[in-house]
């Protein structure tokens, strides 16, 4: 693999990332599962109230609900995100209850039509394919979360939420092609340990 993945090479690298994902064992998983849910627990971060947009796994996605756990056990509002439109790929983010569906994508998302755009959350666990040094995530490859969280491109002092990609050691590459709508994760959390991209995080 090259130093730097060319644009044009994040579709076969998509497959690539897929594939290692999906050879982890069960074991290997549930591993990663609870070291990334101690490392969360650690990050001071996880107050009561704190608004907190998190995803449910779909596939061989890594598997938040220790990661749910832990923000019920601190008292934090968790916020799944959810699709408003379909065909321009536009998503939002509305409060986590029982009363789910699966959206197009086959992913569960919150029912009725309360929503709360990013902005307004506090911290966002982000689901990814891939990410690299720089703190560049690839993601599944419809740009609803570049969409969602857009408004960072134009920010220059204040850019909540602090977003965090949740990953298996195994998705992480050694360079990715920045697209100019490409948003930079400020860290990811993976089974060995948390990397800083923007400064470090209190």
């Amino acid at each position: 693999m090259s130093d730097c993945v060319p644009l044009a090479a994040r579709a076969a690298l998509r497959r690539e990332l897929r594939r290692r994902r999906g050879a982890l064992s069960q074991s290997e998983r549930e591993a990663a599962h609870r070291r990334v849910a101690l490392l969360l627990s650690r990050l001071g971060r996880l107050r009561p109230g704190l608004r907190v947009g998190i995803y449910l796994p779909i596939g061989s996605e890594f598997d938040t609900t220790p990661l749910l756990e832990i923000l019920r056990r601190r008292r934090c509002i968790a916020y799944l995100p959810r699709i408003t439109a379909a065909r321009a790929q536009r998503m939002t983010f509305s409060p986590l209850t029982p009363n789910l569906r699966r959206n197009q994508h086959g992913i569960l998302e919150p029912k009725g039509h309360a929503h709360t755009p990013a902005q307004d959350l506090d911290l966002i666990l982000l689901p990814l394919v891939g990410f690299d040094a720089r703190g560049h995530r690839l993601g599944s490859g419809a740009g609803y979360y570049d969409r969602a969280l857009c408004f960072r491109r134009r920010r220059r002092c204040w850019r909540g939420p602090t977003l965090i990609g949740i990953a298996y050691e195994c998705q992480r590459v050694a360079a990715l092609a920045a697209r100019p709508t490409d948003i930079p994760l400020d860290a990811v959390i993976t089974e060995r340990g948390i990397a800083f991209f923007i400064g470090e995080i209190t």
